[in-house]
Parts: structure tokens; C-alpha cells; sequence
């Protein structure tokens, strides 16, 4: 079995490469990526068997390329995107250029292949701020460039539901280590702030919820997709609805020493809230950890402090 993975050199796509290298019907996997955010970690990373990897540097516009390789390419993985953190609101070409009609250039020439499996990794943020918990039959209103980007991705991830095993998943935020680790994301950036700076910078009042999920968890739903018989179809992928609050006085719980900062802290933030969705989440095979040991075991991470 051959697999390509868009993205492949990014925080999720470094994991799930280890992970499918070590599964035995797995012969090659092919990492497409334009490293637009100068991250070469994947390429330092001493777990790989080099003879199941290769790296080609693409764009998801450039179709004459992806039809060359998608002809000996049974599974995909598209992870690649133009992500929200912290500009969402910021420059929407960009977003549709990468987001949108990458996506659709993607699945055009996967129509032209004998590709079998087709996953998109697509984002809560396609059900926009609300108070209420969103599950897979709330309608979609996204309210950055972002989250529309990726709604309209999936409009030609869709045409693939009656042509081959394909999955749209809307994940959560990612958080946890990760050799490709982003510290944009809220909770990374935390733990980097408390370890190095010894305090946290919150932004509004901090009552804000998101949904959230560990980048293990994913990278373990992912992998496991291979061997799977889920239907086509959308699925939500999220764990945690819980506060930046929460998150920031669990930190604290093993940063003792640190000071937390509220800026704006009259603001009251968005909120995305997200019902788990049980048909995937059976997927996931990591032993349950709770949330404070994941950030534990994140600390055991860093260098120094």
C-alpha cells in the first residue's frame, strides 16, 4: 500500500508518517509538502525506515504533479492547509487559494487515479461561534476566512462519497507534542509561555470555550482509517470543550510559580463548542490519559526551563 500525505512535514502529518511507517501494509509513504513554514524537523527525525519515506516539494496547484504521483498512490491524507492561528480574519485569497481550490485541485486528479481512500482533515471552525454545542447535524456557518475556506473544501471532498472510501474530518484544535509542534495553537503557545516565560497572556476574559483534542489521538484515528470500514462520510473529531481559563489554572498546576496576565479581559471571546462524535472515536487506541498529564508529559518535552 502506498500513501501520499499533503502536509505530511507539519505538526500532524510528522506523527502520522512515524505511524504508518510502522504498519506492515504500508510500503511507501510520500510526504507533499511546500514547507511554507520552514519546519525541517521531519526531515532530522531518526524513527523513519528511509526506504518507506520520500518527500516531494509541491503545491496542492500544481495538478500536473499530483496526477503524476497519485498514479501509484492508494490512500490519501490531506493535511496540507493555509491555518487560522492568529490571523483568521486576514488576507481571504490566501485561504481560498490554499484551502479551497488546493483542495479541489487535489480531488480532481485523485477522480484521474486508482486511489482507494481519501482523507481531509477539516476543522470545527466550519460551524462558527455559538453558545450552543455543535454536533454533525448543525449546519455549518463559519465566521472567518478560514473556517469557509475549509466549509468550501469539502464541497469537492463530497463528489468522492460515492466513488471511494472518503472521510471529511472536522477536527478540534490541536495541542501536544509533536517534533513539528505548532506554538501557535493556544496550548502550546501556553505551555511555552510557562515554561520559558513563566507567565501566561490571556486575551479576554478567559470564559471562552473551545474544542479540543490531543495531536496523539489524531494521528492514532488517522492511522487506524487504513485498516477500517467507517462509512463515508462527515465526522467530528473532538475531545475537550473546555475554557482558556481551565486550561491556563491547570498549567498552573504544574507551573506553580507562574503569573498569569489578562489583557482585554473586559472581552468576551468566541466560543466553539463541539459535541465528541462516538462513531470515530472508537478509532482511537492510545490508553486514556488525563488532560494535566498530557501537558505533563508535554513539559518532559522542553530542553530546560
Amino acid at each position: 500500500m502506498n500513501v501520499l500525505i499533503t502536509g505530511g512535514a507539519g505538526y500532524i502529518g510528522n506523527e502520522l508518517v512515524f505511524e504508518l511507517v510502522k504498519d506492515p501494509a504500508v510500503e511507501q509513504v510520500i510526504v507533499y509538502d511546500n514547507l511554507s513554514r520552514k519546519n525541517y524537523n521531519l526531515f532530522l527525525d531518526t524513527r523513519y525506515e528511509p526506504r518507506k519515506v520520500s518527500f516531494v516539494s509541491g503545491e496542492l496547484l500544481d495538478t500536473r504533479r499530483l496526477r503524476q504521483l497519485l498514479q501509484n498512490v492508494d490512500v490519501v491524507y490531506h493535511l496540507a492547509a493555509k491555518v487560522s492561528t492568529p490571523l483568521a480574519t486576514e488576507n481571504s485569497h490566501l485561504f481560498e487559494q490554499i484551502n479551497h481550490w488546493g483542495t479541489a485541485e487535489l480531488v480532481y486528479a485523485v477522480e484521474e487515479s486508482p486511489v482507494k481512500k481519501f482523507v481531509y482533515l477539516s476543522t470545527t471552525s466550519v460551524y462558527g461561534a455559538s453558545e450552543h454545542v455543535s454536533d454533525i447535524k448543525t449546519p455549518p456557518d463559519p465566521k472567518t476566512f478560514y473556517g469557509s475556506s475549509k466549509l468550501r473544501g469539502e464541497t469537492h471532498v463530497e463528489r468522492l462519497f460515492n466513488k471511494m472510501d472518503a472521510w471529511i474530518i472536522r477536527c478540534g484544535n490541536v495541542y501536544g507534542y509533536s517534533p513539528s509542534v505548532r506554538f501557535d495553537a493556544v496550548i502550546n503557545r501556553f505551555m511555552f509561555e510557562a515554561n520559558f516565560n513563566g507567565r501566561i497572556q490571556i486575551t479576554g476574559n478567559g470564559k471562552q470555550q473551545r474544542a479540543f483534542i490531543h495531536v496523539d489521538k489524531v494521528v492514532s484515528m488517522l492511522s487506524n482509517l487504513l485498516h477500517d470500514d467507517l462509512p463515508s462520510g462527515k465526522y467530528n473529531f473532538s475531545e475537550h470543550n473546555i475554557s482558556i481559563e481551565y486550561i491556563a489554572h491547570v498549567i498552573k498546576e504544574i507551573y506553580p510559580d507562574i503569573d498569569m496576565i489578562f489583557v482585554n479581559q473586559h472581552l468576551v471571546m468566541r466560543e466553539i463548542k463541539v459535541k465528541a462524535d462516538d462513531r470515530i472515536m472508537s478509532l482511537v487506541t492510545r490508553p486514556e490519559v488525563s488532560f494535566k498529564e498530557e501537558l505533563k508529559r508535554f513539559k518532559e518535552k522542553f530542553s530546560f526551563n
